[in-house]
């Protein structure tokens, strides 16, 4: 029963870590694009404020 319970418990860790790693990339994109999203609004406020 004990063995059981440790086979499931490894196979929904393992399942957990395995959809982790297929959607890492796609978080780390959408991420990545907020960022420079960020960024670019960011520059253009301080040049603005370089010229006026």
């Amino acid at each position: 029963m004990f063995s059981a319970i440790l086979t499931w418990a490894g196979a929904i860790l393992g399942i957990a870590v395995l959809l982790a790693m297929a959607f890492g990339p796609v978080v780390a994109d959408l991420d990545a694009s907020r960022l420079k999203h960020w960024f670019r609004r960011r520059t253009r406020h301080r040049h603005h404020s370089d010229v006026g």
